[in-house]
């Protein structure tokens, strides 16, 4: 049963409205909505881990001052990522392209043998390291369309492109992180 509209938590839009009134708290609200999903996308596009909460915070600040720009064509969610992605790319041209990948364990279930769970995480492994290699419109529609579900007309509008040339670029992506995944 849905619940009575009084209820139900305010959508994006009703909350850029009200962050746009001026309700502080709109802001905070759309930062605990987001903040995580915008972390999962930067670290699959290859940003490290330590440089995640700086650049997730540079998201919603730069969101926050050009709130007034989003004009609901597309996802509030998908604005955001298209911020975080050229964050991420203007952090990699000042190091120069330089990527560090952090080296850590990852959280596996239980019931994982150390064996499976090895193999698991050098599979994730070449995966991220895979991601960071594939051409930038490749990657940004794989990521898109894995982590937020978002159709191909939603990702062409955002990246400036055509619904068949994103299934394409999805599909070259599909298959090459297929082949790193072996």
């Amino acid at each position: 049963m849905p619940l009575p509209a009084a209820l139900s938590p305010p959508s994006d839009p009703e909350l850029v409205a009200s962050l746009r009134a001026g309700d502080d708290r709109a802001a905070t609200r759309l930062v605990e909505r987001h903040a995580a999903v915008v972390a999962r996308f930067l670290y699959s596009a290859g940003a490290d881990r330590s440089d995640l909460d700086d650049l997730v915070q540079e998201t919603f600040i730069r969101a926050f001052r050009r709130i007034e720009s989003w004009r609901g064509e597309s996802a509030f969610r998908s604005w955001l990522f298209a911020i975080a992605a050229n964050l991420h790319r203007d952090a990699l041209r000042k190091r120069k392209g330089i990527r560090w990948f952090a080296l850590e364990a990852h959280d596996a279930p239980t019931s994982a043998t150390p064996e499976t769970e090895l193999e698991g995480e050098e599979t994730a492994e070449r995966i991220r390291a895979g991601l960071a290699t594939l051409p930038r419109l490749q990657r940004e529609v794989f990521l898109r369309r894995v982590q937020t579900g978002e159709d191909y007309e939603t990702i062409g509008k955002v990246l400036g492109t055509s619904a068949g040339a994103a299934r394409v670029h999805y599909h070259h992506a599909v298959k090459r992180l297929k082949e790193l995944a072996r």
